[in-house]
């Protein structure tokens, strides 16, 4: 197996060699799923249907594997889909604040707290950053995401995005507006 010098001076697999394909290469280090051994030698002949050289799963409770993050050729170690990061704890629905950061979005989480001097409730709310792979394009402010615990990714976040949902209303004040879920 050789592999072909591109432009950019990095190497790459040939094309010809079946079901692999490569991840998408915008990084400085090279991308590959780690659970994937890229070298295995393959016998000259007729190709064996099986297992492809992508690297998903499910996270399980009850969240489908969005069909981007199976065909996809994105490399994401923080995806909860393609990488090493399991979903426990604790399943909350928020609204998305901000989407400027490189795969991360903060959402707003909106709640109530009693207040037993006065009977009443009163309202309160408080950002989160949030994991999003790249599995779920077109994340926009005021869109509805659905965000699973898991260990503890970077320094503030400690959530992934599970499922999306587009906003219905765009002309809603996604900052201050008060949504509970």
């Amino acid at each position: 197996l050789v592999l072909r010098p591109t432009t950019a001076g990095t190497a790459t697999m040939p094309s010809n060699v079946q079901g692999y394909k490569e991840a998408d290469q915008h990084e400085k280090a090279y991308q590959k799923q780690d659970a994937i051994f890229i070298g295995k030698k393959r016998v000259i002949g007729k190709p064996k249907r099986g297992k492809g050289f992508r690297f998903w799963k499910s996270v399980g409770l009850g969240f489908k594997t969005p069909k981007t993050a199976i065909e996809g050729t994105y490399v994401d170690k923080k995806c909860p889909f393609t990488g090493n990061v399991s979903i426990r704890g604790r399943i909350l629905k928020a609204m998305v604040i901000s989407a400027k950061m490189n795969r991360t979005i903060i959402v707003r989480r909106d709640y109530l707290r009693y207040v037993s001097k006065y009977r009443r409730f009163e309202k309160r709310h408080k950002n989160m950053a949030v994991h999003s792979s790249p599995c779920f394009e077109n994340v926009k402010p005021g869109d509805v995401v659905t965000v699973g615990q898991c260990r503890p990714i970077a320094k503030t976040v400690r959530f992934n995005v599970l499922a999306h949902e587009p906003a219905t209303n765009a002309a809603l004040n996604v900052k201050k507006a008060f949504r509970m879920f």
